[in-house]
Parts: C-alpha cells; sequence; structure tokens
C-alpha cells in the first residue's frame, strides 16, 4: 500500500486549500506538523537531494521577510539552509508531499495535484 504523507503546518492558508483538495477527492494521507513534530535534518538533506534547498525555503513568507537581513545573507548553502529550516520549520515551503518517501508535490496548485495524484 502506497503511503502519502503531508509535511506542513495546520494553520496556512495554503496549506488549508491542500487538505481540503485532498478531502474532496478522498485520498488518504498522515499530516506531519513541523510545530508539534519538528523536522530531522537527515529528511531535509533527502528533500535537498530530491528538489534543491533552495526550492525548499521559502522566501515569499512572512518568516523570511522577518528575518534580519545579514542572516538571509548567510542562507547561501545547504548546509545552511537547513540549519534554518530546522530552527525555523515555519520557512519550510509548504505543503511538501511525499508518495512512499519520494517528494511529488511541493505548495499548492490544482492542476499539478490532479496529474500527481490521479
Amino acid at each position: 500500500m502506497s503511503e502519502l504523507k503531508v509535511y506542513a503546518i495546520p494553520n496556512c492558508n495554503t496549506v488549508k486549500k491542500a487538505l481540503d483538495w485532498l478531502k474532496a477527492k478522498k485520498v488518504a494521507y498522515e499530516f506531519h506538523d513541523y510545530k508539534k513534530l519538528g523536522i530531522t535534518s537527515a529528511l531535509l538533506t533527502d528533500w535537498c537531494k530530491q528538489l534543491g534547498w533552495e526550492a525548499l525555503v521559502n522566501k515569499k513568507g512572512a518568516t523570511w521577510r522577518q528575518l534580519p537581513p545579514e542572516v538571509q545573507a548567510k542562507i547561501t548553502t545547504q548546509k545552511a539552509a537547513i540549519g534554518l529550516m530546522i530552527e525555523k520549520t515555519s520557512i519550510i515551503k509548504r505543503p511538501l508531499i511525499t508518495l512512499n518517501d519520494k517528494v511529488i508535490l511541493l505548495g499548492f496548485e490544482e492542476t499539478e495535484y490532479k496529474k500527481a495524484l490521479k
């Protein structure tokens, strides 16, 4: 049986849209709440290998914008990005969805969800 996991924080509007879509389509999933459960360096490293660290750091969100410019300037490597994502999980672009541990979706675009979750 395939295992779909949604990694996110529940109070994010984009996440709510994605979860509503999954529910409407009766797609079963496990929810991983970054705020309650955190995230491991090993998992972030794996996602970085799959997507690149730049895709995972949400530079459009409030968490990034609230960082001092000198902190933002230091995020130039995977190692620095992973450290930041562990410290401030809300900076991870969300939702991130895996199927059997492979990242299949990042963010929410209905057309992409329709393609990936036929």
